[in-house]
């Protein structure tokens, strides 16, 4: 069954409270990027709230589409729009506040950090999710 919107929301929060929490941890830490910095759970908060919204967008494409489906593809898209945006928020626009200077954000950092995040979002919806959660399929993705 494809997800409905509610069930979109539920495994982005939960993936990213978890599996994007434990893979930003080493760059806040400082073991991997440019030192510690809390500016990477910021991110991950941006990626989660601003998808939330880009969720509801993506719903209502998904209603075009002939199987109402929504391919890995289609996912890998969206993660680069999603990612595009929260940069441009950052450095470009600087419409979103950091407990940093915008400066000291570097691209090559940013663009790891969000990569490792999506990446291991993605292996876990597509494998953990399905293993923890079998049901959820039945019922629009939603879990609880």
């Amino acid at each position: 069954m494809t997800p409905t919107l509610f069930g979109r929301w539920q495994t982005r929060l939960l993936l990213l409270a978890t599996v994007g929490v434990l893979v930003t941890l080493p760059f806040a830490i400082g073991a991997i990027g440019s030192g510690p910095s809390a500016v990477y759970f910021w991110i991950l908060g941006y990626v989660a709230v601003f998808g939330l919204v880009w969720d509801v967008v993506y719903d209502q494409i998904q209603k075009y589409r002939w199987d109402r489906d929504w391919p890995a593809a289609y996912q890998l898209f969206a993660g680069i729009w999603e990612m595009l945006f929260v940069w441009c928020g950052l450095k470009v626009f600087r419409f979103l506040p950091t407990p940093i200077p915008k400066e000291d954000l570097l691209w090559g950092v940013f663009l790891q950090h969000y990569s490792l995040v999506w990446l291991a979002v993605f292996i876990a919806s597509q494998s953990l999710m399905r293993i923890i959660f079998p049901r959820s399929r039945f019922r629009g993705g939603q879990w609880l």
